[in-house]
């Protein structure tokens, strides 16, 4: 296993890790150039397999799963230590998902440190698979870097305050399918009856898939996607902004 670095690769590594303004005396100190063993860390982080079949991110993602999940938890704990157990799993299941880190290595720009191989590079559907990935798997190596939680807490939770209450104030706009069954329940209807087709063979194409939805046989919204998943939360998403216009909900 070659685990040499080259000089503009540490160099690119050190600089994006100083990019993401963890407020540490001890992270700062790990871009310095001797400490190879940590950049090394980082290095294996920002490696797709299909690269390297055995220097790569993914047990550093695995590893990164975890940290990431008790880190949330740690923000949840100390942001809203009035909220249930169930409160605190649905915020988190939202500040974790796998949208959340592709949009959170997008900010950071870690698609510019993936080393791909050419197989990657060209398959323009898994993109945002391994942005969320690497992103993760950046979050591993942090943790290992320390053996400590602290920096990750230090780099996330200002950004987990922002986004857990954008969540809070809307949270039908990221889990409408939900949302959209517990608002039938309570009204005692029939729970909704989604029915997709697909439009087009087209991996990728957003309108690949249609979804109607019907509540007591009546259709009450439509919605496109790439996926069917897709679909029927966008389907769902319109009729509760529907309905919120109605005042129904």
């Amino acid at each position: 296993m070659n685990n040499t670095i080259d000089g503009n690769r540490i160099n690119q590594i050190i600089n994006f890790l100083k990019s993401l303004k963890i407020r540490s005396k001890r992270f700062s100190e790990i871009t310095n150039k001797e400490n190879i063993s940590i950049i090394q860390n980082f290095n294996q982080a920002l490696i797709h397999s299909s690269d390297d079949n055995e220097i790569n991110y993914e047990t550093l993602e695995f590893f990164g799963d975890a940290v990431l999940r008790l880190a949330a938890s740690n923000f949840i704990e100390n942001k809203y230590p009035q909220m249930s157990v169930g409160e605190r799993s649905e915020l988190r299941s939202q500040i974790v998902s796998d949208a959340w880190l592709t949009k959170l290595g997008k900010k950071i720009g870690i698609e510019n440190l993936i080393i791909k191989g050419p197989k990657a590079l060209g398959d323009e559907n898994s993109r945002n698979t391994i942005i969320g990935e690497a992103t993760e798997a950046l979050i591993g190596a942090l943790y290992k870097s320390f053996n400590s939680i602290h920096e990750v807490n230090l780099w996330l939770d200002d950004i987990w305050e922002e986004d857990a209450e954008i969540f809070l104030k809307a949270p039908y706009k990221f889990k409408p399918k939900t949302v959209l069954q517990e608002w039938c329940q309570r009204k005692g209807l029939d729970l909704p009856v989604y029915q997709l087709i697909e439009a087009s063979k087209v991996n990728g194409d957003p309108k690949r898939f249609f979804c109607d939805i019907f509540i007591d046989g009546l259709k009450e919204s439509s919605g496109f996607g790439k996926s069917h998943k897709q679909a029927e939360t966008n389907a769902a998403r319109e009729l509760i902004e529907k309905f919120k216009t109605l005042g129904k909900i």
